[in-house]
């Protein structure tokens, strides 16, 4: 081998990564032939674009609207 040169490495297959579930079947509750959204939508983007839930405050994640709760 020349100076400074590297070995080749064999490649195989990389095994496939399991994905988790997407689980978006929680932020919708069915009944009859009616759908009701469980998340509040973002006042500044509109309808269509609900707002993420953590313990201390409601957040867009498209454009950084935030509402603080109460204590």
């Amino acid at each position: 081998m020349a100076k400074g040169a590297k070995a080749k490495s064999v490649k195989g297959k990389k095994p496939k990564r399991q994905r988790q579930n997407n689980q978006l079947f929680k932020n919708y509750e069915v009944s009859g032939d009616s759908l009701k959204r469980k998340k509040k939508f973002c006042p500044k983007c509109g309808p269509g674009t609900t707002m993420g839930s953590h313990k201390d405050r409601v957040a867009c994640g498209k454009c950084g609207y935030s509402e603080f709760n109460k204590k």
